[in-house]
């Protein structure tokens, strides 16, 4: 006898739980409510920044049968990444730098990746159909329609809140040619909480639900390709990949479970490391420190810019030395931010002294403008 939609479904989600996969939920491959009208206003208003991506193929974006006309059902599966602490404990560690908690470990896209695979080949093998993985890596709006497929929902800082695993889930989809019944969507459940828009050191979100990527700190520390504007690299404090506030102090976490996965534990270099030494990092050093991890994808000047930030922030003038040593360098980020880290460390003397030597021979202007006390 043929087997019944709701029946594969149960199948779909066992063999998922079983495959490493924390939870699973199913949705119609279709547009999620609101999504194309949100996606627009987001686009129009300029707050992608730099993330071109984004507005490209925006119509497949924000319609998963756009993106592949043979879709009729997206399997939604969330890994749980929750940490052992409080990440917002590591923004009190004099000399140290904070890293958010999704890259302290090994890239989650390679284990993920690796697992949807193995789940759309067994789909197809016993199921029939055809299907297609995807995390991170292609057009597909993963918060909407997780929050379509009932895993959780889209709070007001944007992000996708769990009442089982709080903010802390990674997201991979498979989408199958395959009917297959679809869960409840799930409702939203921040009431009258606006804890995660309060938190946010640069206010980043102008509204509730509504999030201006140009001024928020993951986005200026890992997708930002340029430099930092001046009127963040106060709020950024000691932050030198991405930053949690506004998914740790989420009052769902209550329910957040530490993560069971080995791959995504923190790895002891990247927890609370020391600015006097990742600032002397060059790209060797970079890619041996980074290697299987996200973070090597913004490569070693970006990086660089970040820490100088933090050397800035750190108010410690030991660190100076090392701002100072890279006012030479190649890159034309790490050279801004290392002026204006001496400019925060050093005393004005010292600082207009280094200015007549590195300031005058400076052929970026934008550099040049760093020097200026």
């Amino acid at each position: 006898m043929p087997i019944s939609t709701s029946e594969l479904s149960d199948e779909v989600r066992k063999r998922a739980l079983a495959g490493g996969f924390d939870v699973v939920r199913i949705a119609r491959a279709a547009a999620p409510a609101g999504a194309s009208e949100h996606l627009a206003a987001f686009l129009a208003e300029g707050r992608h920044g730099d993330m071109a991506w984004m507005a490209n193929n925006s119509d497949r974006r924000a319609d998963p049968v756009q993106l592949w006309p043979e879709a009729k059902s997206v399997i939604m599966l969330g890994v749980n990444y929750g940490p052992d602490h409080d990440p917002r404990t590591d923004l009190d560690a004099p000399g140290t730098g904070a890293i958010s908690v999704y890259a302290r470990g090994d890239d989650y896209h390679d284990l993920i990746k690796t697992r949807l695979k193995a789940l759309g080949h067994w789909l197809c093998d016993t199921h029939g159909g055809d299907a297609r993985v995807f995390v991170d890596t292609a057009p597909v709006l993963e918060k909407a329609l997780a929050q379509e497929s009932g895993i959780g929902w889209q709070g007001k800082h944007t992000n996708l809140v769990s009442r089982s695993f709080g903010s802390w889930l990674f997201l991979g989809s498979v989408f199958t040619s395959l009917d297959l019944a679809p869960d409840t969507r799930e409702s939203d459940h921040c009431g009258a909480c606006h804890a995660c828009l309060d938190i946010c050191p640069t206010r980043a979100f102008p509204a509730p639900y509504q999030l201006d990527a140009r001024r928020c700190i993951s986005y200026l520390t890992i997708e930002h390709k340029g430099h930092i504007p001046r009127e963040f690299r106060e709020a950024i404090g000691n932050r030198i990949y991405g930053c949690d506030d506004c998914l740790a102090v989420c009052p769902w976490n209550k329910f957040a479970q530490v993560s069971h996965e080995a791959k995504f534990a923190a790895r002891e270099e990247l927890t609370r490391p020391v600015l006097q030494e990742l600032v002397r990092l060059d790209d060797a050093a970079f890619r041996a420190l980074f290697r299987k991890s996200p973070i090597k994808r913004i490569g070693r000047d970006r990086f660089v810019r970040n820490v100088l930030i933090a050397a800035g922030n750190s108010g410690d003038p030991a660190l100076a030395a090392e701002a100072v040593r890279l006012a030479d360098d190649p890159s034309p980020l790490v050279r801004a931010m290392a002026a204006w880290a001496v400019t925060r460390l050093l005393a004005l003397p010292a600082v207009r002294a280094l200015a007549a030597i590195h300031g005058t021979s400076e052929s970026d202007a934008d550099v040049r403008r760093e020097w200026l006390p």
